[in-house]
């Protein structure tokens, strides 16, 4: 068993609150949706959930750092909660029902538990350190997640966001050989592409730049699917600004198409 089992039980209390702050608030005719400096949106609902996620933090642990999206880092430690409020705002914003908060804990630099929860999909992903990947509408109604066990590159399927991300990044090259090689690409995007790998639904997912409060969650997620991670250099980083998740038997072909640098992960 794991040492953060009370942690997990505490992020699925944080996003049942989010659930029902971000479901309330969707299609809401009043949503308040602003444009922060780097012009992405962000909507009244991103804050609320973000500051309901704090304040039970303060409450229930009160010696833990807070790193989030909207409001920055607070405290120091060992240990520190990463939050995502609505990953895939321009999604919420829009009415279409792809997006989730994303909440991750690191225990001395390394993310031990992490939990995706999507309500307007109704589903749910999370995980511990060796405890196995799940997926459900909750602990007690969740199933185990377990990656793909397709091995050679024409016969995957490959999930990502966007095209112009790719082309913005000055990869747009590598990105289009990366999807004339493999049997199936769709942009199903965000959270999802990488959830969906760690259940075996997709078998590579990849994003040219991410903060680490959108990368955070999904790794441990995906780890404990059986799956990889890295950044595009195929270092195992939040700080790289990019991530590609896979199956681990497709993760080094992947990373030889769209990746910044030499390879580190074992053949």
């Amino acid at each position: 068993m794991t040492g953060y089992n009370d942690d997990l039980r505490l992020a699925h209390v944080m996003a049942d609150a989010a659930d029902d702050l971000t479901m309330r608030r969707f299609k809401a005719v009043d949503l308040r949706v602003e444009t922060k400096p780097d012009l992405t949106p962000v909507s009244d609902a991103d804050r609320a959930v973000e500051e309901s996620i704090r304040g039970t933090l303060r409450r229930a642990r009160p010696r833990d750092a807070v790193i989030g999206e909207e409001f920055g880092e607070t405290g120091y430690g060992a240990r520190s909660w990463i939050i995502d409020p609505i990953d895939g705002t321009k999604n919420y914003v829009r009415g279409v029902p792809v997006w989730a908060t994303l909440i991750a804990l690191m225990d001395r630099g390394r993310v031990v538990v992490g939990l995706v929860s999507a309500p307007a999909l109704g589903r749910r992903w999370w995980a511990a350190r060796e405890t196995g990947a799940w997926t459900g509408r909750s602990l007690s109604k969740a199933t185990r997640c377990q990656v793909s066990s397709v091995t050679r590159l024409e016969d995957a399927s490959f999930s990502y966001s966007s095209l112009g991300g790719w082309e913005e990044a000055g990869k747009l090259d590598s990105f289009l050989d990366l999807n004339r090689a493999v049997w199936r690409s769709r942009a199903y995007g965000d959270f999802w592409s990488h959830m969906m790998v760690a259940e075996g639904a997709v078998d590579l997912s990849a994003e040219p730049e991410l903060s680490p409060w959108d990368i955070a969650a999904l790794t441990v997620i995906v780890e404990e699917a059986g799956g990889i991670w890295t950044d595009l250099s195929g270092v195992p980083g939040l700080d790289g600004g990019s991530l590609i998740c896979s199956n681990g038997a497709l993760h080094n072909e992947a990373l030889k198409r769209l990746g910044d640098g030499p390879l580190t992960l074992p053949v």
